[in-house]
């Protein structure tokens, strides 16, 4: 198939489709706005359900319904709006439904601003709703990935019964790159479990209300057992000449872009830097980053936070190489250049 020329947002809602989703419940918010929109145009060709809901509350619920149902189903917000779908994002979780929700960062906190952030890292892989659960979290840096990673999410949301995320921003959200849609879409896994009719068997029910505390501890070790599965076999990381770096860089997302072309022009200069970049950050691939890092004397993270990912490249490498930071936050993207200073005083230091 010929590649075509899309943005970011569209090429998601796009990949959606083609991964055979027909059902969306949303609220627009900025800088996610494409997808809705592009997917209140296409829904009705396809015989599929649109649906602008009254708010971000009454989406995820709608999402929660229709997964309970046993349909492909995703949603779509930023920050401010995934805060609000928190509650409902935690009884899908409890649930075991699968869905996708995908969330185009923008900066913070409070209402904040709309331009691209990366300061949703610990609210998606760390503190989205209460209770012990974990949803499974892809960071694309291109808009070719943007589709991919989409339709990987869904598999892994039905493959494990469980919300699957993409964490994006609006940097790759508004960008525009040609992108090949993925021919062979992940097929639909049978759903006994789903609520669609009881004629001659007994009914399902889906309920994570469990009163008695033996009931739901039993649960949470089953969810435990799961999410211990998922740690093993769908950890996603990209190394890029990190074979014999000196210094390593850590960024996911679009950040990455930058970070690498601070590493191609660092070497320019002679200096031995490589890139690392988490592709899940939930599970965040701790023994691919410790194993990139492991000829490295330094390593340099860069985020477009105050340190989010920093944490757990920290816990990754376990002290065993000094870790510098650089984060730009508000909406503020870190060019290659500075990128590179960077690079550059900490080799000065190293030298030294």
């Amino acid at each position: 198939m010929a590649k075509v020329l899309m943005g970011g947002n569209e090429a998601l809602a796009e990949a959606a489709l083609r991964a055979g989703c027909r059902h969306f419940f949303g609220y627009p918010i900025t800088p996610q706005s494409e997808i809705p929109e592009y997917l209140a145009k296409k829904m009705p060709q396809l015989d599929g359900v649109y649906l602008q809901a009254e708010s971000e509350i009454a989406a995820i619920n709608m999402v929660y319904g229709a997964a309970g149902a046993g349909v492909r189903v995703f949603t779509a917000s930023s920050g401010p709006g995934i805060s609000l779908m928190s509650e409902g994002i935690s009884y899908i979780a409890g649930a075991e439904l699968p869905c996708v929700i995908v969330n185009i960062m923008r900066g913070g906190p409070g209402l904040g601003n709309i331009a691209p952030s990366q300061a949703d890292y610990n609210q998606a892989t760390k503190g989205i709703g209460h209770g012990d659960f974990h949803l499974i979290v892809l960071a694309p840096n291109s808009v070719q990935e943007m589709a991919d990673l989409t339709m990987l999410a869904f598999q892994l949301a039905e493959e494990y019964r469980n919300p699957a995320m993409i964490l994006s921003d609006g940097l790759l959200g508004q960008m525009m790159e040609p992108v090949e849609f993925n021919e062979n879409p992940p097929k639909e896994k049978d759903k006994p479990w789903a609520t669609r009719g009881a004629k001659g068997r007994d009914p399902n029910i889906i309920n994570r209300l469990l009163i008695e505390a033996e009931a739901l501890q039993k649960h949470n070790l089953k969810l435990q057992e799961k999410y211990q599965l998922i740690k093993e076999t769908q950890c996603r990381c990209e190394s890029y000449l990190a074979e014999d770096a000196d210094i390593l860089l850590a960024a996911f997302g679009s950040c990455s872009r930058m970070a690498k072309s601070a590493v191609e022009m660092a070497r320019s200069r002679g200096i031995k830097a490589g890139l690392v970049r988490p592709i899940t950050l939930w599970p965040f691939p701790e023994k691919e980053v410790a194993e990139a890092a492991k000829g490295a004397k330094a390593c340099l993270v860069t985020e477009m936070n105050e340190g989010q990912m920093l944490l757990d490249i920290r816990l990754a490498l376990k002290g065993r190489i000094p870790i510098h930071f650089l984060g730009k936050s508000g909406g503020i993207i870190p060019t290659p250049g500075e990128i590179l200073e960077e690079i550059e005083r900490i080799e000065v230091n190293l030298r030294g």
